[in-house]
């Protein structure tokens, strides 16, 4: 392999140790941070994201919010705990783990929280404020890559990056902190026409199209970073990225993998904005 291995695993706790030194600062004024974390049913999936969160918010200091509601939970009774969370001045943080049941409207849901908790970012008036250059608060998973990309000492300014996948969680905010570093974007999709050639001429390739080994490595142009979003299982149940990582290594600079990559980062940047809305009481 002869691309450099962007180690998510090891940036991510930089992070959160710059959290934890963060956090400390504040409790000397008597500030803790606080995230609200919001889990509604028993998806196997969602229990153990929660975990997750909730565990590396006590290792940085913060503090810890947990509310765990029935599957059957109506709408109605959800919205009330997002008021009065939103009320909470401990609260700093609000946290709805997705997906939710289907009675309930996530995107009613996620519009209740008020922007100044919205820490996952996912406010229309956040989402507005990312596009105009004045972000109040980023999506954790585009502003984790970013930092990837600054660890890396990949190049922005100036470079061609494709982003590969539209979605409101990673793709679109993507493009938006990409466009901002005056990167020249370019998002991609399934109705891109010839995928392949659009993406040969990246210097960035962001993968988060969520199909295993979907990119390959003939596509990636000599000394391109590559950032690997996905997270699927191959036919031998082996977790595995959209990228064909062994062959993308071969021409690629830099590159994250699966797991150990972009993963981390994620909570790593929900412990970041938290601390930010803290920072702002």
């Amino acid at each position: 392999m002869s691309a450099t291995l962007i180690d998510g695993q090891a940036i991510a706790a930089k992070v959160r140790g710059e959290v934890a030194e963060g956090a400390k600062k504040l409790l000397e004024r008597g500030i803790t941070p606080g995230l609200a974390v919001v889990l509604v049913g028993e998806d196997p999936a969602s229990q153990v994201y929660v975990r997750n969160k909730s565990k590396a918010c006590v290792e940085a200091g913060l503090a810890v919010f947990d509310h765990k509601l029935p599957a059957t939970t109506g709408e109605a009774e959800l919205l009330a705990l997002v008021s009065a969370l939103n009320a909470d001045p401990r609260v700093d943080g609000i946290l709805v783990q997705l997906p939710l049941p289907k009675q309930i409207n996530s995107q009613k849901v996620l519009e209740s929280i008020s922007p100044d908790k919205d820490v996952d970012g996912f406010h229309p008036s956040n989402v507005g404020q990312l596009w105009t250059g004045q972000p109040r608060f980023v999506p954790c998973t585009p502003f984790g890559v970013m930092r990837l990309l600054k660890e890396s000492d990949t190049q922005i300014a100036g470079a061609d990056a494709v982003v590969i996948g539209r979605s409101n969680i990673v793709g679109k905010p993507m493009a938006a902190l990409l466009l901002s570093a005056n990167a020249t974007v370019t998002i991609c999709h399934s109705k891109t026409r010839d995928l392949p050639e659009v993406v040969r001429r990246a210097d960035i390739i962001v993968a988060a199209i969520g199909k295993a080994a979907f990119v390959r490595g003939d596509w990636v142009k000599p000394g391109a970073t590559v950032i690997d979003v996905g997270m699927n299982r191959n036919a031998e149940g082996k977790l595995c990225g959209d990228v064909d990582f062994a062959a993308a290594s071969e021409r690629a600079r830099a590159i994250t993998p699966v797991p150990r990559g972009v993963g981390p980062m994620t909570i790593a940047m929900l412990l970041e904005n938290t601390l930010r809305s803290a920072e702002r009481r």
